[in-house]
């Protein structure tokens, strides 16, 4: 069984900035889940709490895009990203592409590519809800363009994403299932103003197909709204629904 996760802003702001990542994560641990999501736009004090979950965390969340407004990679950014994820012990750094442009981000792939191989971290791409960064001919435009730089970065592949953008995850799933290493798992609603996120078995969209269509053996993770009386109890119950929902033939 793949690993999973829970991505630690599933808690809401609120409770991560009451309490902090490191107590979310505990309670992440004993409700069953094999780690977390590290999210740096929620960290109280960088400092303190990044060290408190040193060997926790199997993923860091950067707020930041890999590349700035205008094409150039954001350098400054990634090294922040990779400190902050080699701080935690985590495997992974997760990041949107930003501003990557395909004619002028070119010597940034370079630039990349080199940055990259010197270090352990694996950098995953994921598709946000900006049209720069989390459109299907977006990201396509940039795993083209980063393999022919020769890169082999991955993709973390959020389900529900997609929708905020007119996209189909379904199929995005078929486009970019070689990519992928790790899935954000979550369900959507339509309200009359807005997207919203739930747990996959309020969802509305085909999340069944999209998981059937996802590699199964890579880390998934929790990424709705994780709220009760019994915080416990209710995020040992989404593991549980979560892992039933990724036998599903």
């Amino acid at each position: 069984m793949a690993v999973l996760l829970i991505s630690l802003s599933s808690f809401g702001a609120a409770e991560l900035l009451r309490h902090g990542q490191r107590w979310c994560t505990e309670l992440a641990i004993e409700a069953g889940a094999d780690g977390v999501e590290v999210r740096g736009e929620l960290l109280r004090d960088p400092a303190v709490e990044l060290a408190g979950l040193r060997g926790r965390a199997a993923v860091y969340s950067s707020p930041d895009g890999l590349f700035a407004p205008g094409g150039a990679l954001d350098a400054a950014a990634l090294d922040e990203g990779l400190r902050r994820a080699a701080l935690l012990q985590a495997p992974r750094l997760k990041m949107a592409i930003g501003g990557f442009d395909a004619a002028r981000s070119r010597d940034g792939l370079v630039a990349l590519r080199e940055r990259l191989a010197a270090q352990p971290v694996e950098l995953l791409i994921e598709n946000d809800q900006t049209p720069s960064a989390g459109t299907l001919d977006a990201l396509q435009r940039f795993f083209a363009a980063q393999h022919a730089a020769g890169l082999d970065l991955g993709m973390t592949f959020d389900m529900g994403n997609w929708h905020w953008l007119g996209e189909c995850p379904l199929e995005a799933a078929r486009a970019f299932a070689p990519q992928v290493r790790y899935v954000h798992c979550k369900g959507v609603q339509r309200r009359p103003d807005k997207w919203v996120a739930v747990p996959l078995a309020d969802s509305t969209a085909p999340w069944r197909a999209v998981l059937r269509a996802l590699p199964a053996e890579v880390p998934h993770a929790i990424e709705y709204p994780l709220a009760g009386n019994d915080l416990l109890a209710v995020t040992q119950a989404q593991l549980a629904q979560v892992r039933t929902a990724r036998g599903c033939p």
